[in-house]
């Protein structure tokens, strides 16, 4: 369960957290931004934490005023409808040793920003409570607070096997982003412990939103930003699983195999450990072309036979070169010995032997001998150069 944010900002001053590693931002929906900019009048603000802090009516910014009275705003955002005491305020704005008259500045904090907010609202949007303001609002006025209900919406539908639909909302939620989480105070301490649980949070919405992708058969469009984002954070394990998958799915079994030995020197070099077990199920599924790695039917991909066990898996709309340039050249090489007088023998189950002088054509797909070539005699140069695609000769 998150930290409710009344003890996060209880112990930002204690404890500094690391942020996350920052992936790729989307710009804000014109979705999300109807649901924080609501039109037809000018009651409702849009709160925006998600980026620098922003407050707008009608799409129009409000000025909120200096750093102290925006990161006042800040705190209060942080505990929408809760009162925030008047001795929480002073210590989060000015942490251990706050200067002298510093409850009057909060006073006179608290009296712009309600001159401000009421003025651009028509409406008292902070409230005095027993030496404790709250600033009132709805949650789809606060980009945060949406940001995570849409999350639930999406991680709910990934869960009940849709996942158009979870693709879509965890993409929303996304786009309410516009940069990193409370840019204006990234170096206070109030902040720090939010904005590590804001960044943690985005980061589990973009694997569940890839995970969605990868089960909509969307393998090929999503490798790029797997990359940068293990690039970016080596350690989480789920970035390289999905990493693999879409590989895979994309006819790359030596990219996928390298993704998880990558992965693997990571850990083992910043934390001295091996990768957890679901990786490495992984990996020996792709050793054995495990067919279950297949993308989902109907999601516009096809299997590309491959040597050994099972198959390899490749978008419809793509084909590796060499293995093109492999097939063609075979039956080239087939071609130019019927030219040469020679006689391929009847494909009967008897007498698929290859004998002496004889050259085997192979059928990769089922890893049998299809037809074999009688009277070859001592192969010529140019069947040499595609010998490892024909087959072998025997000889005596």
């Amino acid at each position: 369960m998150p930290i409710p944010v009344r003890a996060v900002l209880r112990l930002g001053r204690h404890k500094k957290l690391t942020s996350q590693a920052r992936t790729p931002f989307r710009p804000l929906s014109a979705r999300a931004r109807a649901c924080l900019t609501v039109p037809g009048g000018s009651e409702v603000i849009g709160y925006r934490l998600l980026g620098p802090l922003e407050a707008t009516v009608d799409g129009t910014a409000v000025d909120l005023g200096g750093l102290k009275q925006r990161a006042l705003l800040a705190i209060l955002l942080l505990n929408v409808n809760h009162p925030v005491h008047r001795d929480v305020i002073v210590d989060q704005l000015w942490g251990e040793h706050p200067p002298a008259g510093a409850e009057h500045a909060v006073n006179v904090y608290i009296w712009r920003l309600r001159k401000t907010l009421q003025s651009a609202s028509g409406t008292q949007q902070v409230v005095t409570r027993q030496g404790a303001y709250l600033l009132r609002a709805a949650d789809e006025q606060v980009d945060i607070a949406l940001f995570e209900r849409l999350a639930g919406e999406g991680r709910r539908a990934l869960a009940a096997e849709d996942p158009g639909r979870a693709s879509a909302v965890l993409g929303e939620a996304l786009a309410l982003w516009r940069g990193a989480p409370l840019t204006d105070f990234r170096f206070e301490p109030f902040a720090q412990a939010e904005i590590a649980r804001l960044e943690e949070l985005r980061a589990g919405v973009v694997e569940d939103r890839i995970e969605a992708d990868l089960a909509l058969g969307r393998h090929a469009h999503v490798v790029s930003e797997l990359e940068a984002l293990m690039a970016a954070d080596p350690l989480r394990e789920r970035l390289p699983q999905q990493l693999m998958v879409a590989l895979y799915r994309c006819g790359r079994q030596a990219d996928a195999l390298a993704a998880y030995q990558k992965a693997r020197r990571a850990l083992a070099a910043e934390l001295g450990i091996e990768p957890c077990q679901a990786l490495r199920q992984l990996e020996r599924a792709i050793l054995d072309q495990d067919p279950s790695l297949q993308p989902p039917p109907g999601t516009g991909s096809r299997r590309v036979p491959g040597p050994g066990n099972g198959t390899r898996l490749m978008p419809a709309a793509t084909a590796h070169p060499k293995r093109m340039l492999a097939v063609t050249g075979a039956a080239a090489a087939v071609a130019a010995l019927l030219a040469g007088g020679l006689a391929i023998l009847p494909a009967t189950r008897a007498s698929l032997q290859a004998g002496p002088n004889t050259v085997a054509v192979i059928d990769a797909s089922r890893n049998a001998i299809s037809a074999v070539v009688a009277g070859a005699g001592r192969p010529r140069r140019g069947c040499l150069r595609h010998g490892r695609h024909l087959g072998h000769r025997h000889r005596r």
